[in-house]
C-alpha cells in the first residue's frame, strides 16, 4: 500500500503544481495584455461640448462621426446629429452652460450644417451664451455672420460649391476664411479628408486650451475690430 500511497501523494503534487502554473500564466497574460484605456481628461475638456452638424440626408457627412470619435478619445463630449436639430441642440447647450455644466461650446457643420452654423450662434447669443468656436465645411449658401463666436473658420473649397462667410453689420469675432482648393478635396470628401480633421481637431483643442485662461474683459460699448486671418490651405496626405 506504500507505493500506492506515494503515487497518490505525487500526482497530488503533480497536479497542484500543474495548477499553480497555469495560474501564473493567467496572471501573466492579464499583465502583458494591452488596454485601452482612455487618459482622464481636464476639467476643461470635460467642460466642453462639441455639437457636430451632419449635412442632408445623414450619409454625406459621416467624416464628423469620425471627428467625434477622436474628440471622444480625448475626454471630450460630442453630439452628432443631422442639421435640422440645430434650434434644440441650441437650447440644449444653453440650459447645460446656464447650470454650469457647460462652459465651452464649440460647433462644427458640414455642407447644410455649415451653413446653419451662424442662425445656431445668433440662437445661443440671443439666450446669453458665448460660442467659443465655430468651424464650417463648405457651407453651400451664402451665409452672414451676424453675432459671433469668438471664433469663426470657414474651410471652403473656392472652385466649387462653397462660398466664403460674410460678416454682418454688428458683427463681432474672429473670422477666417480658408480657401482649400487645390488640395484635392471635394465637396463630399472635404469632412473625410485626414489634413481637414487633423486641423478640425487641432482647432478645438486650442480652443479648449484658451478656455483655460481668463477671458478679457471689454469696456461697455467699445466693440471688438473683427480681423480676418490669411487663408492657408492644409497639407496634403
Amino acid at each position: 500500500m506504500i507505493p500506492n500511497g506515494r503515487h497518490t501523494a505525487g500526482a497530488s503534487q503533480l497536479s497542484a503544481l500543474r495548477i499553480w502554473a497555469m495560474g501564473l500564466l493567467l496572471l501573466s497574460a492579464v499583465a502583458m495584455s494591452p488596454t485601452t484605456a482612455k487618459a482622464a481628461p481636464t476639467q476643461a475638456a470635460a467642460t466642453t461640448h462639441v455639437y457636430l452638424l451632419r449635412g442632408v440626408l445623414n450619409i454625406f457627412s459621416l467624416g464628423l462621426d469620425t471627428i467625434g470619435a477622436r474628440l471622444e478619445a480625448q475626454g471630450i463630449p460630442v453630439t452628432v446629429a443631422n442639421f435640422v436639430s440645430w434650434s434644440s441642440l441650441a437650447d440644449e447647450a444653453a440650459t447645460a452652460y446656464k447650470a454650469g455644466r457647460l462652459k465651452t461650446i464649440v460647433l462644427v457643420g458640414h455642407s447644410s450644417g455649415a451653413t446653419a452654423l451662424p442662425d445656431m450662434i445668433a440662437k445661443l447669443n440671443r439666450l446669453g451664451v458665448p460660442v467659443k468656436l465655430a468651424i464650417g465645411l463648405d457651407s453651400v449658401f451664402k451665409t452672414k455672420l451676424t453675432t459671433g463666436a469668438e471664433r469663426y473658420i470657414n474651410i471652403y473649397i473656392g472652385d466649387g460649391p462653397g462660398e466664403p462667410v460674410k460678416r454682418a453689420d454688428g458683427f463681432r469675432g474672429k473670422l477666417d476664411n480658408v480657401d482649400v482648393r487645390g488640395t484635392g478635396v471635394g465637396h463630399i470628401s472635404i469632412d473625410k479628408n485626414e489634413a481637414i480633421q487633423r486641423r478640425v481637431i487641432a482647432e478645438i483643442d486650442a480652443a479648449i486650451m484658451r478656455s483655460r485662461a481668463p477671458a478679457p474683459v471689454a469696456e461697455p460699448g467699445a466693440p471688438r475690430q473683427a480681423r480676418s486671418a490669411a487663408a492657408t490651405a492644409p497639407a496634403r496626405n
